[in-house]
């Protein structure tokens, strides 16, 4: 679908129909490649696997920008002229709420993931956590940057949601991880929080896929109405990353890995990623706050 649907621009070109029609077709193929993966040889599945932990990597990083970018976006709709005496009490109740949240969080996962000393490995995450919390921040309302606390204050719940993602993914083996050793007492809990987890990854996907602006380096021409509404190709493309990011959470990272039955995204593979992904968040968010005051330098030093 990527392949013959990218670089799509009108309504009237025949792929906007094969893209967004042909559903009898579509289901066939989907039930033609649903089989393939059982006749092909196993090398085949473990050479995708290498390939999927790229491809999961990929999804990572654009869900990523895509996150950032909205609450970037929604800071600086927020603090327009149009807009900043409208929303100022309603951006001051979101903004303390955020950082409340946030703090709440970080208290919990103390409380639930590192309650003795020897739970060294949870505690550095937490408090490193903590410390890009107060690092946004800072970066955010300096003279220099000037983007307010609405931004830093959603993106450290981001930040701490990122963070408890990383520590849930622990075996539940760890004495440190008392929860997820009581979540395996509730089957039914599980369950949900597995249908649960698998629902929403297919939401943040969709939503991701629609979203190809996120990496625009340049503003794009003016939309006219015979203009496709998102980048087909982008959508499809995020969604076979999405499929690879799938494939990672079911096998915890490691394709050598047999799973517990209904379990997901679990393993010190996960974990990693996971904290991987937080502090890869937080050096994002800080680079598109300072960027445009290096690139404003360099061009006054080059002139």
């Amino acid at each position: 679908m990527f392949l013959s649907t990218a670089g799509t621009k009108k309504l009237e070109d025949p792929r906007n129909s094969w893209h967004s029609e042909w559903w009898p077709a579509k289901v066939i193929m989907w039930l033609f490649y649903l089989g393939i993966p059982f006749l092909v040889p196993s090398g085949f599945i473990e050479f995708y696997g290498r390939i999927a932990h790229f491809g999961a990597g990929v999804f990572l990083v654009i869900q990523l920008i895509s996150v950032i970018s909205f609450i970037t976006w929604l800071n600086d709709c927020c603090r327009s002229e149009k807009n900043a005496e409208r929303c100022r009490i309603h951006v001051s109740v979101i903004s303390i709420a955020s950082y409340v949240a946030s703090i709440i969080g970080i208290v919990l996962m103390y409380i639930w993931y590192a309650p003795k000393p020897t739970c060294k490995l949870n505690i550095l995450f937490i408090t490193l956590t903590l410390a890009l919390l107060q690092v946004t921040t800072f970066v955010s309302v300096h003279p220099k940057v000037n983007a307010g606390l609405l931004a830093p204050g959603l993106m450290g719940t981001y930040i701490v949601f990122l963070c408890w993602c990383a520590i849930r993914s622990e075996p539940n083996t760890e004495i440190c991880n008392r929860k997820a050793e009581a979540a395996t007492n509730a089957d039914w809990l599980t369950i949900v929080s597995f249908v649960v987890a698998i629902l929403v990854i297919a939401a943040a996907t969709f939503s991701t896929g629609i979203d190809s602006k996120c990496l625009q380096f340049k503003k794009s021409e003016a939309e006219s109405e015979d203009d496709v509404p998102y980048g087909y190709g982008f959508f499809h493309f995020v969604f076979a990353m999405g499929a690879m990011y799938f494939g990672m959470l079911f096998v915890g990272w490691n394709t050598h890995k047999t799973m517990k039955k209904w379990t997901i995204d679990v393993g010190w593979a996960s974990t990693w990623v996971r904290v991987g992904n937080e502090w890869l968040a937080a050096l994002i968010y800080i680079w598109m706050l300072v960027a445009p005051l290096v690139w404003k330098r360099r061009r006054v030093e080059a002139s």
